[in-house]
C-alpha cells in the first residue's frame, strides 16, 4: 500500500513516516487495566483532536494509520447484514485464501436447519423468482401481521385456523362409513374404547381377534381406554359391549372427532411449536411462523387423521418430542418419549435404527466412566419406559406373546392393498409370492431394509444436524423395502422431511424435494381416499397447502433433477385422474389405476431415498463427522454436564462454554468462536483466543473442525437473544 511521506497535524506541519508509524500490540494493552485509553480522531477541519485531558500540547502525538477492516468482516452475503455507509465503513484487506475443506466454507454463515444443504447447490430459477422473497400466501400474511404490530397473535391465530381447517374435514366421510359389517378404521379405534372399558387388561389382546382385534401397542390402548371412560361417562350406548358394533350417531361422531382434535393439541402441536423455536432458533420470528404454518397444515396428516380417522400425529408429535429434548441437550427425556412413540404405534420402528446409534454413538464418543453413566442411565429409562408399557402382560412372561403376535403381523403379507413401495410396484412382473414362501420373503425384506438404512447408521461420530437426513434415509427403505406397509406408512418419512424444507427458500431444491414427496403421497394415497369419499378434501388440501407455502416446480433451479422430476411425475399424475374421470378399468384389469398409481409414485419415493442418502453425505462432509476420528480421550469428563443456559445467553449474552467474536445487524448474526480442550489430566489448552472450558464433540454447542493449530467453530445458535452465541449440536448429558 503507497503511503504519503507527510500528514497534516495540527500545527499544520508534516510529521514524517517514522512519527505515524507505531507496533500496535491491542491484544496486550486492551487487558491492562492500568494503560491510559487514547482516543484520536479527526474533527471537521481534519486537524486531530484528543480525547484525553491529560495530554499537554508540546507532546509529540503517535499517528498510527487506520485499521483496516479484514475481508470477513467485509462480506455483507456472508454475514446477512446491509451494506455499510461510505462514512463508516473502512477498506478491505486483501481477501483470504480459498478453503481447503469443504466445511470451512460454512464457518462463516449463520446455519440453520437446512441451510448446510443449501449451501452446496446454485439455484438458476429466474431473477423475479429470487427478488420476489414473499411469494407464498403465508408470508405475505405473516409479513401483514407483523407490520401491525400483531406477530405476537401469530401463533395462537395460525393454531386457530388450522383447528377450524381440521374441524372442517372432520364434516366430510371416513374410514367404513356405512358399509358393514366391518367398516373400516373408525370403527376400530371406537371398538378398542369398548374393550378396553369392559374387559380386563390380560384380555385386550385376545378378545374377538376376528372383528378389529387389537394391534397396537399397549399405549394406543391405554389411550383408548381413557377415551373409553369419558365416553362412557357422557353416553354409556356409545361403548357398550358388543352391542355397540357399528354405532354412527352424529353425536358419537362428533365424540370421536373431538378424540383426535383434543389429542393432536396436546402433543403433536406443544411439539410443533418446541421444533420451530429450538430447531429455528437462528432464523427469524417471520421464518419460525411460515415453518410452524407449513407443518401444522402437512396435507396428508390431516387428511388421515382428521378424514379418515386415525391418531398419527400422537406418534408423530412424541418421536418429534424426542428429537427436540436431543437438541436440548435432554438426551434420557428424549429416549423416553422416543419409547413412548414405540409403545402408541409400531412405525416408530422406522425411525429407531438411527436414534440408536445416534444415542450410542454419544455414548462411544464420552471417555470411559463417562461413557458407562450415560449408556446406564440410557439403558434404565428405555428399559423402566417399556416395562412399564407392558406391565400387564409380564406376570407370566407368555402373556408377553399376546401383544407382540398381534404388534408384529408377519401373518398378513408382504404388503397391504396397493401400496407404493418396491414389492408392490416390482409385483406387477414378477409375482413373488408365485416364487417363495412367507418365511424367505420375510428374510428378504429384513435384509433390503437393513441394505437400505445402512449408510443412515454408519456415520461414525454423532450430529444432530444429521439427524433428519437419517431418519428420512431410514424410514424410505422401511417404507419401500419393509414387510406389510400400507399405504398410510408414509407419513412416517414425510415428517423428516417437512422438518427441513419448513425453513428452506422456495426456490431451492430442499424444498422442491419436500414438497413434492408431500404432493405424491398424497397421490398414493388416492385409491383409499376415494373409497373413504374424500375427493373434495383431497382436491382441497392439495391446493391449499401449495397455495400457502408458494410452491412453484418453475421456481425451482432450472434443468435440476427435481425440476425435471417434479414437472413428468405432475404430467403423468394429473393425465391420471383425468382418465380415471373419463374411462373405467376392464373388468380383466380391475386395479389398472391403483397399479398404475404404484408405477408413478413409487420412483419419487426411490429418488427420494437415494437424494436422502447424497445428501446426508454431503451434509456430514460439510460438518466434519466424515473426515476422521476425534479422539475421545481429548472429552473431559467434567464437560458433560456443563451445558449452556439459555436465560444467561439472553440476560448476560454469555455463557459457560465460552464467548465468540460476533458481529450482528438486524435479525442477522454471526459467530467465529475461539475453542479450547482439555487434556486427560485436566490441563485446560487454549487456542486462537483465551482459555475456554471443554466442548466435547458430540456435546459442544458449534461443529469444530480443526485446521493446523486452529480450532474453528460452526455454531447452531439457539435463543434469539443469543445469536452469536452456540448450542448444542449433539446433545450431550443434561439431566
Amino acid at each position: 500500500m503507497d503511503m504519503d511521506n507527510s500528514v497534516p497535524t495540527d500545527a499544520g506541519k508534516p510529521d514524517t513516516l517514522r512519527q505515524r508509524t507505531i507496533s500496535l500490540r491491542s491484544h496486550q494493552s486492551h487487558g491492562r487495566a492500568s494503560s491510559p485509553r487514547l482516543h484520536i480522531f479527526p474533527d471537521r477541519t481534519g486537524t486531530l483532536v484528543s480525547q484525553n485531558p491529560r495530554l499537554t500540547p508540546d507532546r509529540p502525538h503517535i499517528i498510527a494509520p487506520k485499521p483496516r477492516r479484514h475481508h470477513f468482516l467485509d462480506g455483507p452475503t456472508l454475514l446477512r447484514t446491509p451494506s455499510l455507509s461510505p462514512d463508516s465503513s473502512r477498506a478491505a484487506s486483501p481477501p483470504s485464501p480459498a478453503p481447503l475443506a469443504p466445511a470451512d466454507r460454512l464457518i462463516r454463515k449463520n446455519v440453520g436447519l437446512g441451510a448446510i444443504a443449501e449451501s452446496f447447490t446454485t439455484p438458476t430459477a429466474s431473477t423475479s423468482a429470487k427478488a420476489d422473497t414473499e411469494t407464498s400466501m403465508a408470508r405475505r400474511s405473516l409479513r401483514w401481521l407483523h407490520k401491525r404490530g400483531l406477530k405476537h397473535y401469530t401463533v395462537p391465530l395460525a393454531i386457530l385456523c388450522t383447528t377450524l381447517l381440521k374441524l372442517a374435514i372432520g364434516t366430510g366421510s371416513y374410514s367404513g362409513q356405512a358399509t358393514p359389517p366391518m367398516f373400516g378404521d373408525y370403527e376400530a379405534q371406537r371398538h378398542w374404547m369398548e374393550l378396553t372399558v369392559h374387559l380386563p387388561t390380560r384380555e385386550w389382546y385376545r378378545y374377538d381377534l376376528q372383528y378389529w382385534g387389537l394391534d397396537y401397542p399397549p399405549l394406543t390402548a391405554y389411550v383408548s381406554w381413557a377415551c373409553g371412560i369419558v365416553a362412557h361417562l357422557i353416553n354409556p350406548a356409545w361403548v357398550a359391549l358388543d352391542a355397540s358394533r357399528g354405532i354412527e350417531s352424529d353425536t358419537s361422531k362428533l365424540f370421536m372427532r373431538f378424540t383426535v382434535l383434543v389429542l393432536d393439541a396436546l402433543v403433536y402441536v406443544p411439539a410443533l411449536l418446541m421444533f420451530t423455536r429450538s430447531w429455528l432458533a437462528c432464523r427469524s420470528r417471520r421464518t419460525q411462523h411460515a415453518a410452524l404454518l407449513l407443518l401444522l397444515t402437512q396435507p396428508a396428516l390431516l387428511i388421515i387423521d382428521f378424514g379418515h380417522f386415525q391418531y398419527n400425529s400422537v406418534m408423530l408429535g412424541l418421536t418429534l418430542l424426542a428429537l427436540n429434548y436431543f437438541s436440548a441437550g435432554r438426551d434420557t427425556l428424549g429416549a423416553a418419549c422416543f419409547v413412548l412413540s414405540l409403545g402408541f404405534k409400531q412405525m416408530a420402528l422406522y425411525y429407531a435404527p438411527v436414534i440408536g446409534t445416534y444415542l450410542l454413538g454419544k455414548c462411544f464418543y464420552l471417555t470411559s466412566s463417562c461413557r458407562r453413566i450415560l449408556f446406564a442411565r440410557l439403558a434404565l429409562v428405555t428399559s423402566a419406559t417399556f416395562a412399564l408399557l407392558f406391565s400387564p402382560w409380564l406376570s407370566p412372561p407368555t402373556l408377553l406373546l399376546d401383544p407382540l403376535t398381534r404388534i408384529f403381523p408377519f401373518g398378513r403379507g408382504l404388503f397391504e392393498d396397493k401400496v407404493a413401495n418396491f414389492w408392490c410396484a416390482s409385483n406387477v412382473v414378477f409375482k413373488w409370492r408365485n416364487w417363495a414362501g412367507a418365511t424367505t420373503l420375510i428374510r428378504l425384506s429384513t435384509m433390503l431394509t437393513a441394505l437400505g438404512f445402512l449408510p443412515a447408521v454408519m456415520i461414525e461420530q454423532p450430529l444432530l444436524p444429521l439427524l433428519p437426513y437419517a431418519l428420512l434415509t431410514s424410514s424410505l427403505s422401511f417404507f419401500l423395502f419393509s414387510f406389510q406397509v400400507h399405504e398410510k406408512t408414509i407419513l412416517v418419512p414425510l415428517l423428516p422431511i417437512t422438518m427441513l424444507m419448513s425453513s428452506a427458500a422456495p426456490e431451492s431444491a430442499l424444498f422442491g424435494w419436500g414438497a413434492l414427496v408431500n404432493n405424491v403421497a398424497m397421490f398414493s394415497m388416492w385409491p383409499l381416499l376415494k373409497r373413504d369419499g374424500l375427493g373434495v378434501q383431497y382436491i382441497a388440501l392439495l391446493l391449499l397447502w401449495n397455495r400457502l407455502i408458494g410452491y412453484n416446480p418453475a421456481k425451482l433451479p432450472k434443468w435440476s433433477f427435481v425440476q425435471v422430476l417434479s414437472v413428468a411425475v405432475y404430467v403423468a399424475s394429473f393425465g391420471l385422474h383425468l382418465l380415471e374421470l373419463v374411462v373405467s378399468p376392464p373388468a380383466r384389469y380391475p386395479d389398472l389405476f391403483p397399479v398404475l398409481n404404484v408405477l408413478v409414485s413409487t420412483p419419487v419415493f426411490a429418488s427420494a431415498w437415494l437424494w436422502s442418502i447424497v445428501s446426508m453425505i454431503r451434509v456430514g462432509w460439510a460438518i466434519g463427522p466424515l473426515g476422521g476420528r476425534r479422539d475421545p480421550r481429548t472429552l473431559g469428563c467434567q464437560s458433560i454436564t456443563r451445558q449452556v443456559s439459555q436465560s444467561t445467553m439472553r440476560d448476560a449474552g454469555e455463557s459457560d462454554v465460552g464467548e465468540g467474536s460476533k458481529k450482528r445487524s438486524g435479525r442477522r448474526s454471526a459467530s467465529v468462536t475461539s475453542t479450547s480442550t482439555i487434556a486427560p489430566g485436566g490441563s485446560m489448552r487454549s487456542t486462537a483466543g483465551g482459555l475456554r472450558p471443554p466442548i466435547p464433540f458430540f456435546e459442544s454447542t458449534g461443529v469444530e473442525r480443526a485446521r493446523g493449530g486452529r480450532t474453528q467453530s460452526l455454531t447452531y445458535s439457539h435463543g434469539r437473544g443469543a445469536r452469536g452465541s452456540t448450542s448444542s449440536v449433539g446433545g450431550g448429558v443434561r439431566e
